[in-house]
């Protein structure tokens, strides 16, 4: 008794039937424009007649002019909103966005259709029956209302007392019933006809896709401008260690050069980090440093770099010369890691329509422990090429450690 008191009268019943009530507001515009093409044609000729007719005629006419309008993109969010906040359905199993696909506008119109059908039924139900039920119940007490309700004279007074009342309180729980059956058959349809289509799941996974792999890519920049000065910062400090009592001048240079790469280092992050500010698809991927800044890494970078160019690296794209800029930066790191301050060879060459990098460090016999950590780098190295349709290779050969990577000046567009 009390689950069937709490599934016809409790909290969630009464929103499911503010729902529907909302429903048959919706479809209000559309039934009065029904009854001025259906009322001229019955036999009142009446616009706004009052017979059955008429009203169903206009009712027939509205739904379809219902879903017309649900066919629009915006249909679609203003009935999850609603749909959300008065059924009870979970929120995750709802589309916000826009309906733009064929599907999806067909989808909406349906349930656009049957929340405005069903709640006008349930709405003119709610609006007629529970006066007409009050009135079945006091009409015992009341010989005028007797009369009003056209009571036949020959009914017992026992039968006027017992059967009125019982048909009116049985009208009620009917309205009852109907309005919770109804709101329950719109709470288990909502899913199907507002919730994501598989464009918009795709949609959903190219967008959670495109996420990651921007925080992918700042998780790069951050690890190559962040890793390379700790890697050198390490090393010119140890350096300058060493020989703390007998050169005071290498002591002092060392010690520009790690003020220099820290400040250097801290303005990249403040780039990293407002980028992780910016709304939209908000970074501009030419943001960072750039193969133009290059002379400066190789100044502070703690080893000695010889350095040759072929063709004009300042006609690199920027979006290139930026994934170039990371690439040699984690190039110097990774030998700085694994064989310390060791003469470095750096080729850039810039090739019809490809720019080409090349690495080489010797190998030594042991390598220094220069900090823990890393062992990301490379592969780094390997996703900025990839990304921009490019290619990288790292290891040793004859001797020497070689990293190559080539990378198409139009890729990644």
């Amino acid at each position: 008794m009390r689950v069937a008191a709490r599934a016809l009268f409790g909290l969630q019943a009464r929103l499911r039937w503010v729902h529907l009530v909302l429903g048959g507001a919706l479809l209000m515009p559309f039934w009065l424009v029904g009854t001025v093409v259906v009322g001229p044609l019955t036999d009142t000729g009446k616009t706004f007649a009052t017979s059955l007719v008429v009203q169903f005629g206009a009712y027939a006419v509205a739904l379809p002019l219902a879903a017309i309008v649900g066919l629009l993109p915006l249909a679609r969010p203003l009935s999850v909103g609603i749909t959300r906040a008065l059924t009870g359905v979970p929120a995750e199993l709802f589309a916000d966005e826009p309906a733009h696909s064929r599907a999806a506008r067909l989808r909406t119109s349906a349930w656009f259709t049957l929340h405005a059908g069903v709640g006008a039924l349930v709405s003119g139900a709610s609006l007629a029956l529970p006066p007409f039920a009050v009135t079945l119940i006091v009409a015992p007490l009341s010989r005028s209302v007797q009369d009003f309700l056209h009571v036949p004279w020959s009914m017992r007074p026992f039968d006027q007392v017992l059967l009125l009342p019982i048909t009116g309180i049985g009208m009620l729980l009917a309205l009852a019933a109907f309005s919770a059956a109804a709101g329950a058959l719109l709470a288990r349809h909502a899913p199907v006809l507002l919730g994501p289509t598989p464009a918009d799941r795709l949609a959903a996974a190219e967008q959670r896709a495109a996420e990651l792999g921007e925080r992918n890519r700042l998780a790069r920049e951050l690890h190559d401008s962040v890793g390379h000065a700790l890697s050198a910062v390490t090393l010119q400090a140890g350096a300058a260690r060493r020989v703390l009592d007998s050169d005071v001048e290498f002591v002092r240079e060392a010690l520009a050069a790690i003020e220099e790469t820290t400040r250097r280092t801290v303005g990249e992050l403040d780039a990293v980090l407002g980028l992780l500010r910016q709304d939209g698809e908000g970074a501009d991927r030419a943001a960072g440093p750039t193969l133009d800044t290059l002379d400066g890494l190789l100044s502070r970078s703690g080893v000695r770099v010889a350095l040759r160019t072929e063709g004009d690296p300042a006609s690199v794209p920027a979006y290139v010369s930026r994934e170039a800029y990371r690439i040699v930066q984690e190039g110097l790191s990774n030998a700085l890691r694994h064989a310390g301050a060791v003469p470095v060879s750096l080729w850039i060459a810039v090739r019809g329509e490809e720019l080409e990098i090349t690495m080489e460090n010797p190998l030594p016999d042991q390598a220094p422990v220069v900090r823990p950590g890393g062992g990301r780098g490379l592969r780094g190295i390997t996703e900025r090429a990839a990304l921009l349709g490019g290619r990288a290779a790292a290891g040793p050969q004859d001797a020497v450690w070689r990293l190559s990577a080539l990378l198409p000046l139009g890729g990644g567009r």
